[in-house]
């Protein structure tokens, strides 16, 4: 090396070799994930992911196809134009044309959860109307949540809303039943541990309900994602994915959902564990990122709504605090206008995830 390269010019060269060097072992890594992972899994993302785009459903499923993933999630009614069979037919055979296999979804269905919304009629009437759009788009799946974790909160906690979901899945039973079409329960925004939806489909009956993986959800209740597959993989119909940086607080830890590659989440495992409990299960990525949340479990004031949750579960999300450090939130920019700035950042977002998980964890047939 030149004895006489400024401060500036040796900067410049290391930062280049470094980026070379870091090429060289991407390369090989490249190399060795697809020769030794299964590519098989099914790779897709769920509208939510860029929600801020606010496109309908012909829309997603043309980005979907230029990002050459598998399937999609549509988790909200509001994808669609019209609840008309033949308008729904269409979007199920431009899927086909495509080659991207669709699921349909919505949002709460308890009648008693906190965040519960009467748009489209009672419980059970959200209820059928999911499911007939299921079947109009060619959706073996229906997809949609109990709450939040606002409702392990208060007398009863979670429990009385476990119960109010599961007389409502089975007024509808027969009607899924016969349109073939599996109810797909989320462990959503911290409202159901694992093992209180697998009690939950138990309950209901395990042939029409089945389970809607979130692995960032996991982390709102104290999970480990792992522990959360591993739970959820017998039930499992579909998926919400995304990685997690947890992290210690002062009373506690913090949690921040993050793109896939960018948290503590241990995805070699998640994806091993995945191959091999649930191959076929498509991974469908959820991505919301941007903002930390606090679980102080430090307070005694904390633990009564999570008085359920076994020890050596929690030990091992615990562990993830061990793995992680505290990153920043998303700062809006000051120089455009905020609405492009969300949709520019929720693409960045999702698009790195479909990267990582296609070169580095070898999944996805295209």
């Amino acid at each position: 090396m030149n004895e006489k390269m400024n401060g500036k010019s040796r900067r410049s060269f290391c930062l280049k070799t470094a980026s070379m060097i870091g090429s060289a072992f991407t390369g090989c890594n490249l190399s060795m994930a697809k020769s030794i992972k299964n590519p098989e899994i099914p790779l897709g993302f769920d509208n939510f992911s860029i929600r801020a785009l606010g496109w309908k459903a012909p829309q997603f499923l043309t980005y979907a196809q230029s990002k050459k993933v598998d399937t999609v999630l549509f988790s909200d009614l509001d994808v669609y134009e019209s609840f008309d069979s033949n308008y729904l037919n269409e979007i199920k055979q431009e899927g086909k044309r495509m080659g991207i296999s669709i699921q349909a979804g919505t949002g709460g269905i308890c009648p008693t959860s906190k965040s519960f919304k009467s748009k489209y009629g009672s419980a059970e009437e959200h209820l059928r109307l999911l499911i007939r759009v299921a079947k109009d788009v060619g959706s073996s799946v229906a997809r949609c949540y109990l709450g939040t974790m606002k409702d392990r909160h208060g007398k009863g906690g979670i429990q009385q809303h476990i119960t109010k979901t599961v007389q409502v899945l089975k007024k509808v039973k027969k009607y899924a039943l016969d349109a073939g079409v599996k109810i797909a329960i989320e462990n959503h925004a911290g409202d159901l541990h694992s093992l209180e939806l697998v009690e939950l489909i138990e309950q209901a009956g395990k042939d029409y309900v089945g389970a809607t993986i979130d692995s960032g959800n996991a982390t709102w209740t104290l999970e480990n994602p792992v522990d959360t597959l591993r739970n959820l993989a017998p039930y499992a119909v579909s998926s919400g994915i995304r990685d997690s940086m947890v992290w210690k607080s002062e009373n506690g830890v913090k949690v921040q959902w993050t793109a896939m590659g960018e948290g503590c989440t241990d995805l070699n495992t998640f994806t091993s564990e995945w191959k091999k409990l649930c191959p076929s299960l498509p991974m469908q990525l959820e991505i919301i990122s941007g903002f930390a949340k606090e679980f102080a479990y430090l307070k005694d004031d904390f633990w009564p709504p999570y008085s359920n949750i076994p020890a050596s579960g929690f030990s091992r999300f615990l562990s993830l605090s061990r793995r992680g450090k505290k990153i920043a939130p998303f700062s809006m920019p000051q120089d455009i206008d905020p609405q492009k700035a969300r949709q520019e950042y929720q693409l960045a977002e999702l698009e790195r995830s479909l990267k990582y998980c296609k070169n580095v964890l070898g999944i996805g047939h295209a």
